[in-house]
């Protein structure tokens, strides 16, 4: 390896694996901006190298990634990982929602419980088909990609992940979706609900739903909600607090 390029992957070694270090992702977010534009003018005349020396320089990124990735699915697709956490907790409907105070006063509490524990659940449940769509995502991440992400603000690798795996997840959400609700009986709740109102709250009546779009909206919601938090804990925390892989990386 090139003087230049040994020096560059020292000191990103140096900065992932001092325990003593307060710098956080940020700090390697800058420094890797740095030594990717350091690395590539000093070896402008070899795209070879350069390319694999910007390969290795990314793979710390990659890998805080898909911890981050994992880390909020395995979070949301815990008991009450959506039904516990109110920043992501999946309501009812707008209108439904917005009546919920009537039922409730009309008795039906436990209704509208039912209806809002079925459709988190089947949230839960859904979830996990996130995470083989992510490690995908971050294993296809060019060096470009990682040029963005690292000269991005704070949500740079949230955005990242939204760009490009969203509509995958809607379509694999779906059917996951429509299982976990008739699983969790979200669509007998919520009829249930309906007829149980009756009278008392007229404006759900004739009223037609659509609950797995509204179930998969905001579980998907909810999943870059919370990708977006694990991002900003991997930015904050001292980055010395490394994988294995990183280590194994940028260890020489």
């Amino acid at each position: 390896m090139p003087r230049q390029l040994s020096i560059a992957a020292m000191a990103l070694c140096t900065i992932l694996v001092t325990p003593s270090t307060q710098a956080g992702l940020k700090d390697l977010l800058n420094q890797g901006q740095e030594l990717l534009k350091q690395s590539t003018q000093s070896q402008s005349s070899s795209s070879t190298t350069t390319d694999l020396d910007n390969d290795t320089l990314t793979a710390g990124l990659r890998e805080a990634l898909e911890v981050g990735t994992q880390r909020a699915v395995e979070t949301l697709s815990a008991q009450d990982g959506y039904l516990g956490n109110p920043a992501v907790r999946i309501p009812m409907p707008g209108y439904i929602e917005t009546a919920s105070g009537l039922l409730r006063k009309a008795g039906l509490g436990s209704q509208v419980d039912a209806f809002e524990l079925s459709m988190n659940r089947a949230a839960e449940a859904a979830v996990t088909e996130a995470t083989p769509i992510f490690v995908d995502a971050v294993k296809g991440m060019t060096i470009e990609d990682a040029r963005r992400i690292y000269a991005g603000g704070d949500s740079a690798a949230t955005e990242y992940f939204k760009t490009k795996t969203y509509d995958q997840l809607g379509e694999k959400f779906k059917p996951r979706i429509e299982e976990s609700m008739a699983q969790y009986g979200v669509t007998s709740a919520y009829q249930l609900l309906v007829d149980s109102a009756g009278s008392k709250v007229p404006m759900l009546g004739g009223m037609s739903l659509d609950l797995t779009d509204h179930v998969t909206e905001k579980a998907l919601d909810g999943l870059f909600l919370m990708l977006a938090e694990e991002e900003k804990k991997i930015r904050e925390q001292p980055v010395a607090r490394s994988t294995e892989l990183l280590q194994k990386v940028f260890g020489n």
